[in-house]
């Protein structure tokens, strides 16, 4: 840097740090699919052949500014994804992951302090922290002859992707949920040979991480949703009969130990999230029969007692959200047999009536909200052979007829919103 220094402030160390127009920009654009950043340097970041992964400085001072700029405007195509070596990114940990995917972005960001870490300062077009699309992700299950832990993840335009490689203990009967804004859960249920209650935590671009320990007791056949700003609650279950007991979930993925249970004890039943302020809700399953009672989950986490239920009673079914404040339960194992009816849940916490049903009648499928305002119900078990058909729901709460299936068919599985916000 030359000439005359205005408007710089000093790092931590006293050395004075550059202004945006001082930075030493990189001569040579940037197109491979990693970078080691400087301070004080900025980049063109060219990603047209591959995503590019920038790794931050691990010895950070207060002042220290780096600038990454789409030269190709491909980001949108092959995102630039941020990690922060060790620091917190805008008060985050690094293991949150920053994605930045919006077509000729530019990313200003300055060294804060250890509490925010780096902080974006770009008067540009440029979003605060990248948010990755809205999407969903099944996994997990039982393919009739072997448990698994392979995944799928759903676009936010509905389309479910082949399988991934699973990472984990194999389980069926596991539950799954959204938590921390824009990443999901997936705890206990079934393993190789024994109920477990590990868990594992999946980014918001879906990649499933390696077993974590698990709180609570290890169980099946239970069920979990998002609640909050950020939070998750997984309820309800089998462990030597039908428990009520629950598991709260931080925003960091942490699941505390058991919460004496509140409401009817009972195993595969459905939940999911509804309302504008953070409710969400449990409802039917079977406890000596089936049952269509539902339990309300206030925006801190607490279970109300039961509320009688309204539609068909029935269990191993499966719901979404729609509308970004709606719930829809559907299919199941009726008393009369497996169904595919459904049953809309207002923005105030309200179950109406059945509604006829579309699509393959089935059971022990699971089913996520994805793209923001729409829903998915995916595999599942017709008696005649597990499935990998799916349904998706429109921001009317409509279920659209089958679609023929990607990926391995199988039932008793979880899904889970990823990506986008709360």
């Amino acid at each position: 840097m030359s000439g005359k220094i205005v408007n710089n402030v000093f790092r931590a160390s006293g050395v004075i740090a550059a202004t945006p127009g001082g930075l030493d920009w990189s001569t040579a654009v940037v197109t491979g699919s990693t970078l080691s950043a400087s301070a004080g340097k900025g980049y063109f970041i060219n990603t047209t052949s591959n995503a590019c992964t920038v790794t931050l400085p691990s010895s950070a001072e207060i002042g220290d500014q780096i600038v990454f700029a789409d030269y190709a405007r491909t980001w949108s195509t092959n995102n630039l994804i941020i990690d922060s070596n060790g620091n917190n990114f805008q008060g985050d940990p690094d293991t949150y992951t920053v994605d930045y995917s919006t077509a000729g972005q530019s990313l200003n960001i300055v060294y804060s302090d250890a509490t925010k870490g780096w902080l974006p300062v770009s008067d540009d077009a440029v979003a605060d922290v990248g948010v990755a699309p809205a999407r969903a992700i099944f996994a997990f299950g039982d393919d009739r002859s072997n448990r698994v832990s392979m995944s799928n993840i759903v676009s936010d335009s509905g389309v479910v992707a082949s399988d991934t490689s699973g990472v984990g203990e194999v389980r069926v009967n596991p539950a799954g949920a959204k938590y921390g804004g824009d990443k999901a859960i997936f705890a206990f249920g079934t393993g190789a040979s024994a109920d477990i209650n590990t868990r594992a935590l999946v980014s918001n671009l879906g990649v499933i991480s390696a077993d974590a320990s698990g709180a609570g007791t290890a169980r099946p056949n239970l069920k979990a949703t998002g609640y909050g700003d950020d939070l998750a609650i997984f309820a309800y279950g089998h462990k030597g009969g039908v428990v009520n007991m629950s598991n709260l979930v931080s925003n960091s993925g942490v699941v505390s130990a058991d919460v004496t249970g509140v409401g009817t004890a009972r195993r595969e039943l459905g939940a999911g999230r509804y309302g504008s302020s953070g409710q969400a809700m449990f409802a039917f399953g079977v406890s000596s029969a089936n049952v269509s009672i539902k339990n309300l989950v206030t925006n801190v986490g607490v279970i109300g007692s039961d509320v009688s239920g309204v539609g068909t009673v029935r269990s191993q079914l499966a719901a979404c959200s729609f509308a970004g404040d709606r719930l829809i339960f559907g299919y199941g194992n009726a008393d009369a047999g497996l169904s595919n009816l459904s049953n809309k849940v207002s923005n105030s916490g309200v179950v109406a009536s059945d509604t006829s049903g579309v699509g393959t009648a089935r059971s022990v499928l699971a089913a996520a909200g994805y793209g923001g305002d729409k829903g998915i119900f995916g595999f599942g078990d017709d008696a005649s052979g597990v499935l990998s058909l799916t349904n998706l729901v429109n921001t009317s709460g409509v279920i659209s007829a089958d679609v023929t299936g990607v990926g391995t068919a199988r039932y008793g599985l979880a899904g889970a919103e990823i990506g986008g916000s709360t």
